[in-house]
């Protein structure tokens, strides 16, 4: 079974996404905001793909708060993490911004909140799923 990483400081937000992704995908789901957190698993390769929230208001690594483009960087950086597929995930939606985050962070895909097709939101990460 395939694991999602969704890194999503907001609760609510995690639950809905965890709830559409085992229900509906059929996939393993982690949650969690702590950066050193998420760079182990995605280190130990124990998440086939991440689900990054772009603002994390709560994030910090060594001592200086972190947000989700830059943790991507951080895991796209990384020759140990650089394959693992990110999905950028943002209530930030303005003209422009998809085509900005994914140009400063490197992922490889961006999903707008709220998610409201539940079928288009695991479709696009079943997408993106290593053998996917």
């Amino acid at each position: 079974m395939k694991t999602v990483l969704i890194v999503e400081d907001d609760l609510i937000n995690a639950r809905v996404f965890s709830k559409i992704l085992t229900k509906r995908g059929g996939l393993a789901v982690k949650h969690t905001e702590n950066v050193e957190e998420v760079i182990q698993i995605a280190q130990a390769g124990e998440a086939d793909i991440i689900l990054m929230d772009v603002s994390l208001a709560r994030s910090v690594y060594q001592g200086k708060s972190m947000n989700g483009i830059q943790l991507t960087q951080l895991l796209k950086a990384d020759r140990q993490t650089s394959n693992l597929p990110i999905i950028l995930v943002t209530a930030h939606a303005m003209e422009g911004d998809r085509e900005t985050f994914l140009q400063q962070s490197g992922a490889d895909g961006y999903i707008s909140k709220p998610v409201v097709d539940h079928q288009a939101f695991v479709d696009q990460i079943v997408a993106l799923l290593p053998g996917g």
